[in-house]
């Protein structure tokens, strides 16, 4: 009897050790869910490291480009201002347009240089002094632009170019709308510019039409507040399409370009030219 309980108690041993030895079978997926309405503290804590490096490397990058930005507007403005302001200065602009067709040569040279080129664009110096070179051709052509108008005219399109600059911006950054899935929308809006800007071309030299010149300014400044918002939601890096943070000297460029173009527009539609 002793030697039969001994012999069960011996095999129970032996099927306890066999079933120890063999791994349990891992649970299945609703069972390792069940109960668990949030992930592992160290898991968040990982993730939110991560993020946290993202967000300031872009935070950076966003206040460079508008560091950056805001000494070509500051270089602009100025030389605006001495265009329209100074007789003597705005005379001669007006009476020697070679330097204007020079300036607008150096800014289509650098133009095309920085956005076609990746190496100059970021090479340190060199981006920037392309960046400088292309923001004192294009203040030259503003500039210009600019002295054959009122006085009053200039500073009221400055005015309203700044607001518009300034509701976009903001809209740009507290929107959840992503413009930047829009580039086939942009791109059709060029292409109308473009046939407008060739059928404008072809009719100005026999007739001047008001109406038809209004039409495509119009055109032109509701395009370029558009890539306003594009530009800007790409500095951010939140939506669909980003920037590089190693491009701060092309996102202050394409932003530059789409402020002045924006004044030049409103310049045209609510200008008064001088007598």
């Amino acid at each position: 009897m002793t030697k039969g309980k001994l012999s069960l108690a011996n095999k129970a041993s032996n099927g306890a050790s066999v079933e120890a030895l063999v791994a349990p079978t891992p649970p299945s997926y609703e069972e390792a869910t069940a109960g668990t309405s949030a992930p592992c503290y160290n898991d968040v804590e990982t993730i939110t490291e991560c993020n946290w490096d993202d967000c300031n490397i872009r935070r950076i990058f966003i206040r460079k480009v508008y560091a950056i930005l805001m000494i070509q507007l500051l270089v602009t403005l100025a030389i605006v201002a001495i265009f329209t302001f100074c007789d003597p200065v705005k005379d001669y602009i007006q009476s020697n347009p070679g330097w204007y067709w020079a300036s607008y040569a150096v800014f289509f040279v650098t133009y095309l240089t920085l956005s076609c080129c990746s190496a100059p664009r970021r090479q340190f110096p060199w981006n920037l002094i392309l960046l400088g070179i292309f923001t004192l051709s294009l203040s030259y052509m503003t500039g210009m632009l600019s002295s054959f108008y009122n006085t009053k005219s200039v500073v009221m399109c400055l005015g309203i170019t700044a607001a518009v600059c300034l509701l976009v911006t903001v809209f740009s950054f507290q929107t959840k709308f992503d413009v930047t899935s829009y580039q086939g929308v942009l791109f059709a809006f060029c292409m109308v510019m473009f046939l407008s800007g060739v059928v404008l071309a072809l009719v100005l030299p026999f007739k001047y039409v008001p109406w038809l010149d209004a039409t495509y300014a119009v055109l032109g400044a509701i395009l370029f507040t558009m890539f306003l918002a594009f530009d800007t939601q790409l500095l951010m890096g939140n939506k669909r399409y980003t920037m590089s943070p190693e491009e701060y000297v092309f996102a202050s460029l394409n932003i530059y370009l789409d402020i002045i173009y924006i004044f030049s527009f409103f310049l045209q539609i609510f200008g008064t030219r001088r007598d």
